[in-house]
């Protein structure tokens, strides 16, 4: 592990995937062997990395841990989250790329992903910056750390040492494909053996890990399954759905927000919440907060779209006072 050991304040902690994400959305259906026209774009991403930079944005301290290509790639996505605010520990690879991800969006704005295996997956323990997990008032991890090894050795001894500090842990189950490509038994083993605070399922991973379709019946399942977490299921344009220990079962309405483009979306409610949860402890206030979030981001190509007015004046009513001055 690295030398920094003595405990670092370092607010919320997101570990797990920055990469370089390429978004192509096209006018017409791609046909093999043909040509199309499209919106393109090259922006900094990972669940982990956009996680933590919407916290920041809304108003809590972000650290982001993980692992680039020593490449221009790995300069470019580093440097657009540090212009954000956000505190990069980054482990720089000689070895490995960036991790580049295709996201294909289709006409109705829902997209597909195709993850490039890059310097991201490769994180190993004895690399993560001790002290900084240790000062860690909250980590927050994805299941893309958790589908493999490396980076899940990283990934696990990370929740332990910020857990032994007193932190608080929370998980974006990442894909339900993965679970699925992993298998739902091997993924709720390793799942079930860290001890999650809050667990952000969307309805597809929900069904996946509870085999459940009706979102209710997932829910209940994840809290019978997970009964000292707070289960936050994102429905997209339903809402969200939330409970757990203390907090009896809530509906949060969506916003009226056209569908552009969806990508990125959870990974911004992931980070409105927990800046909301941690300033507040307030879940379904941390949830209002989140949809609004989500709601603008959906509206806008990108996970993270320039901030705008409009952002800034949904942030506001959920903001502390300092901040908003």
């Amino acid at each position: 592990m690295t030398d920094r050991t003595l405990p670092v304040s370092s607010g919320l902690v997101s570990l797990g995937d920055l990469a370089w994400d390429v978004l192509a959305k096209p006018d017409t259906l791609l046909l093999a062997g043909g040509d199309t026209t499209g919106r393109l774009e090259l922006l900094g991403g990972g669940s982990a990395a956009n996680l933590a930079v919407w916290a920041q944005r809304a108003g809590y301290p972000a650290t982001f841990v993980g692992k680039v290509g020593r490449d221009r790639f790995g300069d470019l996505a580093t440097y657009e989250l540090r212009a954000e605010g956000v505190v990069a520990e980054v482990i720089l690879s000689p070895e490995h790329p960036t991790g580049v991800i295709l996201a294909l969006i289709d006409r109705r704005g829902q997209r597909a992903m195709l993850t490039g295996q890059g310097a991201d997956w490769e994180l190993l323990p004895e690399e993560l910056p001790v002290g900084v997990l240790r000062g860690a008032r909250h980590l927050h991890l994805t299941a893309w750390s958790l589908f493999r090894d490396p980076p899940r050795a990283a990934a696990l001894t990370a929740a332990r040492l910020a857990k032994e500090a007193g932190a608080t842990l929370s998980l974006d189950p990442g894909s339900f494909q993965m679970i699925q490509q992993l298998g739902r038994g091997t993924f709720l083993q390793i799942v079930d053996d860290v001890p999650f605070d809050v667990i952000f399922p969307n309805a597809d991973e929900a069904r996946a890990m509870s085999g459940e379709s009706d979102p209710g019946r997932a829910l209940t399942w994840l809290r019978e399954r997970f009964p000292h977490a707070l289960v936050v299921l994102k429905m997209d344009e339903e809402g969200a759905l939330l409970e757990g220990p203390g907090q009896p079962r809530v509906h949060v309405e969506a916003t009226r927000d056209p569908l552009i483009d969806a990508t990125g979306a959870g990974d911004a409610f992931g980070g409105a919440f927990l800046a909301g949860w941690l300033q507040g402890g307030d879940a379904v206030r941390s949830a209002r907060l989140a949809v609004q979030v989500g709601g603008w981001v959906v509206a806008r190509f990108g996970a993270r779209p320039p901030a705008d007015a409009e952002l800034r004046a949904r942030l506001a009513p959920f903001l502390p006072q300092e901040v908003r001055a």
